[in-house]
């Protein structure tokens, strides 16, 4: 944490030097101590703190200065930092200007002209004042602010994407505190369109694309080296274990992510059937502790970044990236998992990130607070979503396609469902439309009795998920639905090998169509839709890839691997 900051204000050059040297002999230890030759210069100052999220804990100001008196500089300099100490060095001639600036500015002390000796007439004065500051300071929030309008797809976007790589952020609301609008103005975006992320260091940028605002947090976006021992192309909890067995057991690893760590297992709200933690833990607590643990033992997280091409090479796997760049391995891990579903209702597009939300949207959780929400879906992430987002919201009404939960949602989950005094279960129901002009204003739900609109703030979805392998089809095997097969669910020719297989030995169990290339977790076809599973797949295929590696393989990479 950076120190607070004392600033001196003079016009007379020497009067500065002196009074900011004074400043720093007693009080540098503590406090960083700037100084500007002009109220216009010190305003100036205060903006690029404000923006950088720096706090200001006592201004010395001289009252007469040319063009911006001491008292005018105050009045503005409150606006930025209300909680300042404020003190006015004056000249006899000026007692009565100080006097009224107490009440004007409300003024906390004035010092007569010259404050020497400062051990007897400077420094006492200012321990006191500092004390008080120090006794109902509030430390400032230090990390990342989001400015712009609380119901927007593009900062829905933003902060969904900070949440789930587990960057802290501030959520300022452009049309509700006075701030934001102020923060705005300072950064000299009042015309730049929103949301406008601020970054610790002052940085603003207006409407980010993910990539440009990963770059600018510090994510890994681009590969060290060209080519690896194993690439992992996802990093749920299959991935996750993938890295961690791979890189623990001395293989070179690179895992690649398109969003954020933790897959669609990061978005949970609460897991609470995982094995060895009885207490439950959060999907983002999960990720976190999968992420540390991997890197620990060296392997390398890209993210976010996608893989949209593979070719084989000699033996080597070649994955082309979304920023066009390509890196090589001899073994590949496939865990991609699989992403929502869409609702396909009218209002859908135009309201995804508007109120209509796919996953638990940690992130707009508190967001729904005193609000009557909507929860479409009857599986395990349904119900903690609707679990979790109960605790805020006034209402949650999980609408459920079938008869009942029991087909579809473990025990434990419904009966927590049947405690909670403000959710309630409709069964037989769906969403027929969503409604609202620039946000979710109500929605239309179709159930026995016909269709009823009612109003509605938020709606979150889990209606089953598809696989992320529109990249593989002309590489992989995969089932009509676009899982990947694997090992005995190969499908194979007249003469037993796999289509497409090109050695002598059969495939491995979580072995694709494509010696080296393996599958895990819940991208695999046939899979169980479980974490536990994920993660023993993951560990499993790095048990595989070492036998790959150990068989006869290339000599050298391919040139073409880093071009």
């Amino acid at each position: 944490m950076e120190k607070p900051v004392i600033l001196a204000v003079d016009d007379e050059p020497s009067v500065l030097a002196a009074v900011a040297r004074d400043l720093r002999h007693h009080y540098g230890a503590a406090y960083e101590v700037q100084r500007a030759g002009s109220g216009a210069e010190a305003l100036d100052l205060l903006g690029e703190l404000k923006l950088a999220s720096r706090v200001v804990a006592l201004f010395l100001v001289d009252q007469r200065m040319p063009e911006m008196s001491g008292v005018a500089f105050l009045a503005k300099a409150m606006e930025l930092f209300p909680e300042a100490k404020r003190v006015l060095l004056t000249a006899y001639a000026d007692t009565d200007a100080a006097i009224r600036a107490i009440n004007e500015v409300k003024l906390d002390h004035y010092l007569m002209k010259p404050w020497h000796p400062p051990e007897e007439l400077l420094y006492p004065v200012l321990d006191d004042l500092l004390d008080d500051w120090r006794a109902d300071y509030q430390p400032v929030f230090e990390g990342v602010r989001i400015v712009g309008p609380r119901w927007s797809a593009d900062g829905h976007r933003v902060r969904d994407f900070l949440a789930r790589n587990l960057i802290p952020y501030r959520w300022l609301d452009i049309e509700t505190d006075s701030e934001a609008e102020r923060l705005r103005e300072l950064a000299g975006a009042a015309a730049e369109p929103l949301p406008l992320v601020l970054l610790a260091d002052g940085t603003a940028l207006s409407r980010p694309t993910i990539g440009a605002l990963a770059e600018k947090i510090g994510l890994h976006t681009h590969a060290i080296a060209e080519t690896y021992d194993l690439i992992v192309v996802g990093t749920g909890p299959a991935g996750l274990a993938s890295a961690v067995y791979g890189a623990s057991e001395g293989l070179r690893t690179l895992l690649i992510e398109r969003e954020a760590p933790g897959g669609q297992a990061g978005t949970s709200s609460r897991i609470e059937n995982y094995l060895g933690f009885p207490s439950g833990l959060s999907g983002a607590d999960l990720a976190r502790r999968g992420v540390a643990q991997a890197r620990r033992f060296g392997a390398e997280i890209l993210t976010p970044m996608e893989a949209v091409k593979l070719d084989t090479q000699d033996g080597y796997h070649i994955l082309t990236l979304s920023d066009g760049s390509k890196v090589a391995s001899q073994a590949l891990i496939v865990a991609t998992g699989v992403s929502y579903r869409l609702l396909d209702v009218p209002g859908a597009d135009r309201l995804s990130g508007a109120g209509l939300y796919y996953g638990a949207a940690l992130t707009e959780a508190m967001g729904v607070k005193g609000q009557d929400v909507f929860v479409v879906g009857a599986g395990n992430s349904a119900g903690q979503a609707a679990l979790h987002l109960a605790r805020y919201a006034n209402s949650v009404t999980l609408l459920v396609r079938g008869k009942s939960l029991a087909e579809s949602m473990s025990k434990y989950l419904i009966e927590r469902i049947e405690e909670a005094d403000n959710v309630t279960v409709r069964t037989g129901a769906s969403i027929a439309a969503l409604h609202g002009k620039d946000n979710l204003e109500s929605v239309s739900i179709s159930g026995e009795g016909g269709t009823t609109e009612v109003p509605a703030r938020a709606v979150f979805v889990f209606i089953g998920a598809s696989p992320r392998t529109d990249w593989l089809k002309d590489n992989l095997q995969l089932d009509a639905q676009g899982f990947i097969r694997s090992g005995p669910d190969l499908e194979r020719q007249p003469n037993r090998k796999p289509d497409g297989w090109s050695i002598e030995r059969e495939p491995y169990w979580l072995e694709t169509s494509v010696p080296g290339v393996f599958v895990a977790g819940d991208v695999r076809r046939q899979s169980t839709k479980r974490i536990a599973s994920a993660v023993g797949d993951g560990a499993m295929a790095v048990a595989f890839v070492h036998q790959h590696l150990r068989g006869p393989g290339p000599t050298q990479p391919p040139m073409s691997a880093g071009s």
